[in-house]
């Protein structure tokens, strides 16, 4: 081994970035097309000041202000408006983007034993973390420079090159942050899966903090990195200082995560798992039982994160009703009727965004399934007097369960939190009524995933281009409005949006019926189709 610490970092660079080119490549296309399309949509939509102004008016209450972030309303120019509506969720996605491309590379590969062996060649104990944090670097700087020159590029009036560059330098800075914040965690934690999940709790409890903190106290929400992003004021006041803060952090997290590699045994991590009963119990012994063993972290933080989501949103539902109470272009703008309040116009809005963060968990615990084939682990399970279809049916159970199970958190924290702010309570029927409706589609995605890992297993990811579809043509439909047929390509757009529509079960039974025959033709394929390993 290399004396040298950082030994042939650079050929270890070049070697990650062969491995990942293609993926880092569409991440990199996907994200900065998503941002420079939508101003050019934008003006065609809000050509007028007095359509933007509108616009604003719109944004302009507490359940808005806890999903974007806040901004200078009074000055809703096209670059004001892009900024307050797509940076913040941009800047948490590239955040997902480095969690997942650190992780693959720093914690993953050394918990498959590939680490161990590039290791055993002549570079330095800390060439890998930062051939990673290399690569990682590389990729948030090209998302810096083509989104801040693409978004200047369009020619639009208030959207200066200054604005550009600080709105590419904000994506940058948060994936440069939420890179260290996985390596550091990689060291904390000995498996990938640890790794994940601990990093991803991360981001969503800086989303969570910041919503919350921006409706309540918005000098208390610096305690939130994602806060930071909002405070740049992008194409406004053009603050740079919370951003160079966002950068200095993540050189500290860099040197923290370079520091606690150092020092610690490879293959270990500063917080190991605990050690297991000495005799497994029979639950344990049987194929469920080992897929929820597996899944269990997983589970937990995640149903504590669905009903902490859902209390932070039904936390800032009181404030709607009073805040539009006096405002009569309001009121004629969300084409209220009479009797009809805020709170039932924003709610489906909420629930879309509440049940697609639901179905993540369910589609993670399916396709854990196909994890463990490739790491050639379930070979090991039907060479025992175990079926396909039972190890299947056990994951698929696991997966339907929590679907169920975080969607009605989500709506169990949502009623809880919002039933003690909202004048004269909140009905139970309607929010659970609304949530569970959602259960239908979710069990869809469950059923997609089935078909994938059953018939073409290769192609088991393309589910979470089909979440992140339906998130862009129902979340933002209503702001870039999109046909109704783009919408309806989801399950997720069957769904009527009660109270404002009224409701019908058939959609529900449909989609309950298209789940059932996925995972049907899901099953058929994995029992017949070679296993890896």
């Amino acid at each position: 081994m290399s004396n040298n610490l950082f030994g042939k970092t650079g050929s270890l660079s070049r070697f990650i970035f062969r491995l990942d080119r293609i993926r880092i490549l569409i991440w990199v296309i996907a994200l900065s097309f998503f941002t420079i399309i939508v101003p050019t949509s934008f003006t065609e939509l809000y050509g007028s000041q007095q359509e933007r102004d509108g616009m604003a008016q719109t944004m302009a209450n507490p359940a808005m202000t806890a999903m974007v972030g806040p901004a200078n309303l009074d000055n809703y120019t096209l670059g004001v408006m892009t900024a307050h509506q797509m940076l913040l969720m941009t800047a948490a996605v590239v955040g997902l983007m480095s969690i997942l491309l650190v992780t693959r590379h720093t914690r993953a590969d050394e918990e498959d034993g590939r680490l161990e062996i590039v290791r055993s060649l002549a570079i330095g104990r800390l060439s890998y973390l930062n051939a990673t944090l290399l690569v990682i670097s590389f990729t948030c700087i090209a998302l810096t420079l083509i989104n801040g020159f693409g978004l200047y590029a369009l020619g639009i009036e208030s959207m200066d090159l200054e604005g550009s560059l600080l709105y590419g330098t904000a994506l940058g800075a948060t994936g440069l942050f939420f890179a260290g914040v996985t390596a550091v965690f990689s060291q904390l934690f000995d498996s990938s899966r640890g790794t994940i999940g601990s990093s991803i709790a991360f981001l969503l409890l800086a989303y969570l903090l910041r919503a919350i903190t921006d409706v309540t106290n918005e000098a208390f929400s610096w305690i939130s990195p994602l806060a930071w992003v909002s405070k740049a004021a992008v194409y406004d006041a053009n603050n740079w200082g919370p951003i160079l803060l966002l950068m200095g952090a993540s050189i500290a997290l860099f040197g923290v995560a370079n520091y606690l590699n150092a020092i610690r045994d490879l293959g270990q991590g500063f917080l190991p798992s605990r050690p297991g009963k000495k005799y497994a119990s029979r639950f344990l012994q049987s194929p469920i039982g080992l897929a929820l063993r597996l899944q269990r972290a997983g589970i937990i933080s995640w149903a504590i994160g669905m009903f902490v989501l859902g209390a932070s949103y039904g936390s800032v539902l009181g404030d709607l009703d009073s805040f539009f109470a006096d405002n009569s272009a309001m009121v004629e703008l969300m084409h209220l009727e009479e009797g009809e309040s805020m709170l039932e116009r924003f709610l489906p809005m909420l629930m879309i965004v509440i049940a697609l963060f639901a179905t993540i968990p369910p589609v993670m615990a399916m396709n854990k399934l196909r994890g463990e084939e490739k790491k050639e682990r379930i070979v090991h399970i039907v060479s025992r007097a175990v079926s396909r279809t039972t190890l299947l049916g056990s994951y698929l159970l696991i997966a339907v369960v929590n679907g169920f199970v975080m969607i009605f958190l989500a709506a169990l924290g949502l009623w809880s939190a919002g039933n003690t702010v909202v004048e004269g309570g909140l009905s139970a029927e309607l929010i659970f009524g609304n949530a569970l409706s959602y259960y239908p589609a979710i069990l869809v995605m469950i059923g997609l995933a089935v078909f994938l890992i059953g018939r073409i297993p290769k192609f088991t990811n393309f589910i979470w281009a089909y979440v992140l579809y339906t998130f862009i043509v129902l979340y933002l439909g209503g702001i870039f409005q999109f046909s109704d047929w783009l919408g309806n390509l989801s399950p997720f757009g069957h769904i009527p949006q009660t109270p404002m529509e009224e409701f019908t079960i058939w959609p529900l039974l449909v989609l309950t019926v298209i789940a059932v025959v996925l995972a049907v033709i899901g099953f058929f394929g994995f029992r017949r189709r070679d296993i890896e390993g």
